[in-house]
């Protein structure tokens, strides 16, 4: 399956994404388990967490370079109903 281009990321409480797609789907991912080691360790500080965003309708990325592949992204989320 094809999956649909990310439009928005929205950082969440207790290191959760809310991910909009192009296709009006909605979904929620949990970071807490990639929140490890010296690189996404840096990610527990909430101010970093923070600085999400979407590049190219398709990376989701924060400030210092973290991020999490796409396909990672869209098919361990939960769909938000």
């Amino acid at each position: 399956m094809l999956q649909p281009n990310i439009k928005e990321v929205i950082p969440l409480e207790n290191y959760m994404l809310e991910s909009h797609y192009e296709n009006g789907e909605k979904r929620i991912f949990d970071v807490k388990p990639y929140i490890k080691g010296p690189w996404y360790g840096m990610l527990k500080e909430v101010s970093i967490f923070k600085t999400v965003k979407v590049v190219d309708n398709w990376i989701v990325e924060w400030s210092d370079g973290q991020d999490i592949e796409p396909k990672e992204l869209y098919e361990k989320s939960e769909l938000m109903k």
